[in-house]
Parts: structure tokens; sequence; C-alpha cells
């Protein structure tokens, strides 16, 4: 009988019998391994389209990439899945760090599923790690029930040190999940400061998720997070703490009195619940329904959603244009000896910008 280690199958792996070396090959390394098939914008958009996760996955992916050959093919799948898209109710969801916002989207997200049906998309924007710009990647752990719902899509994306926390990409993001049938989505920002102003500019509903008790409600009252807030509500009144969110609950609805009325004509609702318990959950999402009746019948809805396109248009103008410009070589060569100049105190940081726009816009001609 011929001894494993000979035969033809065994061939090509050395081992040490204690004889002396042979050559073998592990039988479970003869499987051959299959690269995946590249995907063409059309297979992409088959895929979103019949709500392929999968797909709707690799196609995200693909819109965050800045490589400029997925880039192109990127623009080709959000194009074709734009008339398929729309029909969703966009939510953002904000505040302060520790407000418990994954928790309370955890909560939310069960409650509107139950409730209304249809399928749920969170795009929670994770912190980047400063050093490898890298994701965190926590907000998925502390949504355990809807990170198991067959009928929602979590997708934790870095921040990537952009705008507002919010993910640059995440606009088109949002049209490929409602290309995909997904008819709820959930942007989840970083935290709270004047640069929401991203995340508002992309959702019909601005969540604002505050705390009591933590001495900083009035330093919470600031005029540019409260102008863009069509609800707050209070977190975590459960136990000792539900006289402290309610006293913060008036001090928030005081501060609102003291602004114009919004251009919605919806007077923003200030409410209480706890997450971690689900109290109050309900009365929340009927706030927000009723915002949604709301601003459909007096037309507004459409009227921002027109407004947030041109926004995005400019946004989009602004990117291209800050893109050529750092990409360009001869650019990039002398931004080397401007960077210098201002260093060493050479020459102003004004007169250097204006000598590198002027070189730029000489190229162009």
């Amino acid at each position: 009988m011929e001894h494993p280690e000979n035969s033809p199958e065994f061939a090509g792996l050395t081992v040490n019998t204690g004889v002396g070396p042979v050559s073998m090959v592990n039988p479970y390394l003869k499987r051959k391994r299959f690269a995946r098939r590249k995907l063409s914008a059309a297979d992409y958009v088959e895929g979103v389209v019949k709500g392929d996760t999968s797909i709707l996955g690799q196609a995200v992916t693909l819109v965050e990439s800045t490589n400029p050959e997925h880039q192109a093919v990127a623009q080709e799948v959000i194009e074709k899945c734009l008339p398929y898209s729309g029909k969703s109710l966009r939510v953002g969801i904000s505040g302060v760090p520790g407000a418990g916002k994954s928790t309370s989207i955890d909560e939310f997200g069960i409650h509107v599923l139950k409730e209304y049906g249809g399928k749920l998309a969170v795009l929670a924007i994770d912190p980047s790690s400063e050093r490898t710009k890298g994701s965190i990647l926590g907000d998925k752990t502390r949504m355990e029930k809807l990170s198991v719902h067959p009928a929602s899509f979590i997708r934790p994306s870095p921040s990537a040190g952009s705008l507002g926390g919010v993910a640059r990409k995440t606009r088109e993001t949002i049209i490929l999940c409602e290309a995909a049938g997904f008819d709820k989505i959930f942007v989840e920002t970083v935290g709270v400061g004047q640069s929401e102003t991203a995340c508002h500019s992309m959702v019909d509903f601005f969540l604002l998720i505050q705390l009591a008790g933590t001495g900083d409600e009035l330093q919470g009252i600031k005029r540019g997070i409260m102008e863009m807030a069509d609800g707050i509500v209070i977190n975590k009144c459960d136990g000792n703490n539900v006289d402290k969110c309610q006293l913060a609950a008036t001090q928030f609805r005081n501060a609102l009195h003291l602004f114009p009325k919004p251009e919605s004509g919806w007077i923003p609702q200030v409410l209480t619940y706890s997450g971690f318990y689900g109290y109050g959950i309900k009365e929340v999402w009927d706030m927000i329904y009723a915002y949604f009746d709301f601003v459909r019948k007096n037309g507004y809805f459409e009227y921002r959603r027109a407004e947030q396109a041109k926004y995005w248009m400019y946004e989009s103008i602004n990117e291209q244009l800050r893109n050529n410009f750092y990409q360009n070589p001869t650019i990039a060569d002398m931004l080397v000896a401007a960077e210098k100049g201002v260093l060493e105190g050479q020459r102003t940081s004004f007169v250097a910008a204006k000598q590198l726009l002027d070189s730029y816009f000489a190229l162009l001609h």
C-alpha cells in the first residue's frame, strides 16, 4: 500500500516525518479560489432594485470609495437608481455624546417596523479614528434588536472628519437605500454642533435628543441647533430622573417660544422618554408622523425636498472644484513652496492663497 505522503494529492507540501522532509499538499488547500466577479453598473442597479442587501452594501462601498474609476461607476449607479428613490421618510437623529442615540434608534426602529411595517435603513455615522482614519463601528453593537431584524439594514460609515460628522456620501447612500425599497431612513450623526446643518439638509424631520440632570440644559439651548430641530426629546426619563427631565422639557419649551415660527409652520414639540425602558416611544413617533401629515398638507414637504436638492447641487460643485484644485499636479508642487513660505513668515496666508488660485485659474485658460 502506498504511503499517503507519497500519493500525488499530497505533493507540494514539505513536512517533517522524522526521517526527512517529504513534499506534500494538504487536500483541504486544493480547492480553487474563485475571484469575486466584477459587477457592472447595470448589475449593481439590478441587485439594488431587487432589494439584495449584499449588492446594496457593495454599492454603498463603491459610493464611499475615493477611487476615480469607482466614482465613475458609482455616479452611473446613482443616476439609474434615482427614479426609484424619493419615497421614504428621512429622519435625522442627533444629540450630545452619551445621550443614548444608538439605544434610542434601536427602540425607535423596532417600534416603527412593528407599528407601520415596511423596511428601515439606519445610516449610523461612526466617529473616525484621528490616527488611522478608520471607523470605530461601535453603533451596530448597540442596536441589538435591529441588527438581527430581517427588515432592517444598518450601515455604519466613518465620518472621516467631514462636516457635522455626516459621511460625505450619505445623501447618495440614501438614494440607494430608497431604490432598494427602504421606506424609512434614519441618519444618526456623531454629536451636536453648528455643522449639523449637513444632516439637516438631507432629512425631512430633525430629531434632537437631549439629557437632563447633567447641568448643561441651558448650554444645549443654542439658537442654531434649536432652530433646526423639528422635535426635541429628553432621554433617560425614568427612576429618580423623571423630575429633572420634566424640568428640562419646560426649559426647552420656554426657549422655543423665543424663536420665530419655523418656515414649515410647525411648532417643534418637546417630549420625554426612556430609550432603555421603552417608555414614551409611541408618543415620540406619534409626534413625528403628525409632522409629516402637517407638512404634506401645506406643501412644505415637496418644497423642502426641492430646496435640499438645490443645496446639494451647490455642495457637489464646491466639492468637485476643491478636488480638482488639490489634484492638479502643478498646484500640488506649488503648494509645497507656498506652505514653506507661510511657515517661514515670508508671505501671509492670504497672499499665498491668492497666488495659488491665480495660478490655478491661469492653467484653466
